[in-house]
């Protein structure tokens, strides 16, 4: 007979969330998680103990200094900062071969170039996240009548401003204003006036 071996999976039900300010999660064991994984991301040597804690200890004080708000601003601002020590690495290891082995130093550059890529869309994606890389939209909308009256309508959308209900842009547009026909006017006795005798 053999015995199933299962997961067992323990999620804390009073989270401390002492560790916040690295990983952004209320839950500790999420962010010992992504502090573990960064550690072991990091390009040094990964069996010098003081490597590896010199250089955690610098890329931590980086992430607690742009204070991950939520785990999704945990994950981004991660990954921001093992992209950048990879692009800094490769671009090190890029001048250091460049002169001996040209092609060598050649792709090594190349690498760091599309590393630094990767933070800077990821350093978009982290604005966006936060709410500052939101685009304004202005719409404007003109109606004239055929007694050459214009309504105009202007509509702003992104952060921090009033937006107005897109029904006010079509109001108008869907059948053009009706032109209304004077009716025929009746001549109307005004008794008293100024030229009048008495």
């Amino acid at each position: 007979m053999t015995k199933k071996s299962g997961v067992t999976i323990g999620i804390d039900p009073a989270p401390k969330g002492e560790w916040k300010v690295l990983g952004g999660g209320d839950r500790d064991q999420w962010n010992e998680r992504l502090l573990n994984l960064v550690t072991r991301a990091l390009p040094v040597n990964q069996t010098n103990v003081e490597a590896i804690s010199k250089a955690a200890s610098g890329v931590f004080s980086g992430v607690v200094d742009m204070k991950p708000a939520d785990p999704i601003e945990g994950m981004l601002l991660s990954q921001i900062v093992v992209a950048n020590e990879a692009a800094m690495n490769l671009y090190r290891l890029g001048w250091a071969n460049a002169t001996e082995y040209f092609e060598a130093g050649t792709k090594y550059l190349q690498l760091a170039d599309k590393a630094s890529r990767t933070v800077a869309m990821l350093t978009e994606r982290l604005d966006q996240h936060r709410g500052r890389g939101q685009q304004q939209i202005t719409v404007k909308h003109v109606t004239v009548n055929a007694d050459q009256a214009m309504v105009a309508d202007q509509i702003v959308s992104g952060k921090g401003e009033e937006t107005i209900a897109t029904n006010l842009l079509m109001a108008g547009t869907d059948k053009p204003m009706e032109i209304i026909e004077s009716a025929p006017k009746e001549a109307v006795p005004v008794k008293g006036g100024g030229s009048e005798a008495k």
